[in-house]
């Protein structure tokens, strides 16, 4: 699987721009000079821009026949042919990501691009170019000392424990788009994602956490949803396919899409109705998924969170379920109430 590594990287170049939010006709601010960051700053710099990369979730620009098609490639090809475009360059993505900014969610932010030497990618050691957009204040207390007192005021600034939204380009792949890193750590919801597909316009990159990712989406979707609309499935059996479906990649280096589904799903008519599903889930949605893969350790642990083996009771009570489903038993009382039967030998 493919890694990175920043431990020795360096910042060569950096400018700073400010883009405000074209839907209320905020300003845009365009350096003209490289920004100035003296040596006691760098570390912490450097700290703010590359520390919330953690993921192995790689990207490449989206183009339909030509890679220039995209506008942030085109830029960025400008700066790796040349450090002396830097200045020019970073304005047109300055003006590309001001022209983005249309939500009226999008916040006022400083844009930093910066130029990186030693970037690990793999067994390579390449350049790249990062770009960070700083949109969150926080007030901090400012205590100073005076003859005879203290005086205490406060100001506004960027806390370095996180970046808002960034975005790392490897110089590599380049005829394929690169090798795209990105973090929005403020717009969750789908009408601000903006960063992501407006602005940047990137795809997935076809590597092992991609089809460990979305074949475990297509997994959980089908249980989640299809099965009930084909199937007499209760909660219980719906929690442990689920189970089986994580385990399979959780105890598994290898995926295998016949072992996976004789594995998870144990039954014929199961099998078949996943196969439809998940063949017309990778048509509507335009993905493309090897049937044999190394599993990523990194997207079991990220969609792990995702696969729930909560059965919820009303509001008393809440029964995690692991293992064999033969030992909860459902009923109901004469009465009408419901009621589980759980089986077990040891108590701890």
């Amino acid at each position: 699987m493919l890694k990175f590594n920043f431990s020795d990287t360096e910042l060569v170049q950096l400018i700073t721009h400010k883009t405000g939010n074209k839907h209320k006709n905020e300003a845009l601010f365009l350096a003209k000079e490289l920004t100035e960051v003296s040596e006691e700053s760098g570390s912490l710099l450097m700290e703010y821009f590359l520390q919330d990369f953690k993921l192995p979730e790689f990207y490449g620009f989206s183009y339909s026949q030509n890679p220039n098609e995209n506008n942030i490639y085109s830029y960025v090809k400008e700066i790796f042919d040349s450090e002396e475009n830097l200045i020019s360059a970073s304005a047109k993505i300055a003006q590309r990501l001001y022209d983005s900014s249309e939500h009226p969610n999008i916040k006022t932010g400083e844009l930093n691009i910066a130029y990186f030497n030693n970037l690990q990618l793999g067994d390579e050691i390449t350049d790249g170019i990062g770009i960070f957009k700083s949109e969150q204040r926080t007030p901090y207390l400012k205590m100073n000392e005076q003859t005879n007192n203290y005086q205490i005021n406060h100001d506004y600034g960027i806390e370095i424990k996180k970046i808002d939204k960034a975005c790392i380009i490897f110089n590599t792949n380049e005829k394929y788009g690169y090798v795209v890193l990105i973090i929005d750590n403020v717009n969750k919801s789908n009408d601000a994602q903006y960063w992501k597909n407006e602005f940047l316009n990137v795809k997935p990159l076809n590597d092992d956490f991609y089809n460990t990712k979305e074949f475990l989406t297509i997994a959980k979707d089908f249980v989640s949803k299809q099965l009930p609309e084909e199937f007499e499935i209760n909660r219980t059996d719906k929690i442990q396919l689920l189970n089986r479906s994580i385990d399979y990649f959780k105890s598994n280096e290898h995926f295998n899409k016949t072992d996976f589904e004789e594995q998870v799903f144990q039954d014929e008519q199961l099998i078949d109705s996943f196969r439809n599903y998940d063949q017309a889930f990778r048509t509507e949605n335009n993905i493309q998924i090897a049937d044999e893969f190394d599993i990523s350790g990194h997207a079991v642990k990220k969609q792990s969170r995702v696969f729930k083996s909560v059965l919820k009771l009303d509001k008393n009570f809440h029964v995690y379920i692991h293992g064999d489903k033969n030992l909860i038993e459902k009923g109901t009382e004469n009465d009408g109430r419901k009621f589980y039967k759980i089986y077990y030998e040891n108590e701890t």
